[in-house]
């Protein structure tokens, strides 16, 4: 599977390590009132979806950039490759 990299052009994922759902970038806040609640949530309970994901990439033989690729999980098929600093800092976090 090719991953094409924003920086760095096409890159073979052997060179990637694949770390779980993109939405792993929204933290819970650690001092809301049901803080315990949604660090198990966010923790623990993952979603197995069919078909288009956002998911977290680490370039960890490259430039060891943080990567969401959207990918369709039944076909393989990549749809796009986004810096995650810049997906956090469209939501408004500091990264």
């Amino acid at each position: 599977m090719i991953i094409n990299h924003p920086l760095l052009g096409p890159r073979d994922s052997q060179e990637f390590t694949y770390l779980g759902d993109a939405s792993l970038i929204e933290r819970p806040d650690w001092q809301a009132a049901d803080a315990v609640d949604q660090f198990y949530d966010y923790l623990y309970l993952r979603d197995n979806p069919a078909g288009l994901h956002r998911e977290l990439w680490y370039h960890e033989q490259g430039d060891r950039s943080w990567l969401v690729v959207t990918r369709n999980t039944l076909t393989h098929d990549i749809t796009s490759v986004e810096l995650a600093r810049d997906v956090a800092k469209a939501k408004g976090r500091s990264t």
